[in-house]
């Protein structure tokens, strides 16, 4: 059973790997993507926020 570090770890990198799909989505033009990505965006920064988990530096997106 994964530990909380490990737990955090995975939420800091899917949320990583969100923004740069998001970043693509915006760049290739596709809304309905890029709205999807951002609902899932919100999620992670929501539960990594309550978490108590800096996300100054690596938040790229800033919504």
């Amino acid at each position: 059973m994964p530990n909380g570090l490990e737990i955090m770890k995975a939420a800091v990198d899917d949320f990583k790997k969100i923004q740069r799909y998001m970043t693509l989505a915006k760049e290739e033009n596709a809304a309905k993507t890029y709205a999807e990505l951002k609902r899932e965006y919100l999620a992670i920064k929501t539960i990594l926020q309550t978490a108590g988990v800096n996300l100054t530096d690596i938040d790229e997106i800033k919504e």
